[in-house]
């Protein structure tokens, strides 16, 4: 049976649409990329997303193939956004954005699995994977909820979160986390589907 993270954790791969929901977001590991500037037009953006892919599909794939163990879907895509000074963050300046891309790794890819999945992915790229970190996230409570859309009209969105984050007595903090549910260059604008999240705290 090929598991599917998606399904077993559907609290945090899914979110309603109407309306902003807290969550308790346990400790998980990604793979990670750091860059700066626009994702329209960064060469880096591109290379970070095609590098954690590849580790991300050597890595299920050695583990089902080389080492007979079980077989899963890759986690989807998702992304940290901030800038420098946070309410400077600009839609129409998208140079200044600061971002972090990553892929969720389940239990199943230790230290020993990712060494062969960095080097299989180095091989297939033809570049270094220095770029790349492993690290636990750690966000806890947060407020999340389904986009359906361009990413250009988030900004509502993200708004009625901050609104409702805030009638509860709490504060945003850390970093403004997107998951992409959908493949931009698959799907209509209209109907992509983004979970946005964003940690609280006590005001």
């Amino acid at each position: 049976m090929k598991i599917d993270f998606k399904k077993e954790l559907k609290h945090l791969y899914n979110a309603p649409s109407k309306a902003p929901v807290f969550v308790d977001v346990p400790d998980m590991n990604y793979l990670m990329i750091d860059g700066t500037g626009d994702p329209n037009n960064s060469p880096s953006y591109i290379a970070a997303i095609e590098m954690l892919f590849s580790i991300s599909y050597a890595a299920k794939f050695h583990i089902k193939k080389d080492l007979g163990g079980d077989d899963y879907g890759v986690l989807p895509l998702e992304g940290l956004w901030w800038t420098e000074v946070p309410q400077d963050f600009s839609m129409d300046d998208r140079q200044a954005w600061r971002w972090t891309m990553m892929m969720m790794q389940p239990d199943l890819v230790t230290p020993e699995v990712l060494s062969v999945a960095y080097d299989k992915a180095s091989k297939k790229l033809n570049r270094s994977t220095d770029d790349v970190r492993f690290e636990s996230l750690k966000e806890g409570r947060v407020v999340q909820v389904m986009h359906i859309g361009p990413y250009s009209d988030e900004p509502p969105v993200i708004a009625a979160m901050h609104e409702f984050v805030a009638q509860n007595g709490l504060k945003l903090r850390d970093h403004h986390h997107e998951i992409y549910l959908g493949d931009p260059r698959r799907s209509k604008p209209e109907k992509l589907k983004t979970i946005l999240r964003h940690p609280v705290e006590p005001a």
